[in-house]
């Protein structure tokens, strides 16, 4: 049987209450109201081997690298004229 909390306290700073998956299965809705609520997080176990944690949602703080230099030239009239100077592959 699955390792359970009565008291559904936050798991911050202790090991995550284990949840069997047929257990998880029958209370997935009330685990994930108390993950936001809470910010508890929960171990969902196979045959007392864990297979996946449920935890709460952080916005990812770091931005893509696609599109991270838009906007970053400022000025630049004619894209396609070639630019002054000698390069290696010339020689």
């Amino acid at each position: 049987m699955a390792n359970k909390s009565s008291s559904y306290a936050p798991s911050r700073g202790k090991r995550p209450a284990r949840y069997a998956a047929a257990d998880f299965k029958a209370k997935c809705l009330e685990l994930m109201d108390r993950v936001r609520e809470t910010g508890a997080e929960y171990v969902v176990t196979k045959h007392g081997k864990p297979v996946a944690k449920l935890v709460p949602y952080t916005e990812n703080s770091r931005s893509s690298f696609f599109g991270s230099l838009q906007g970053s030239v400022l000025k630049y009239e004619r894209p396609f004229d070639q630019i002054d100077g000698a390069y290696d592959i010339d020689e």
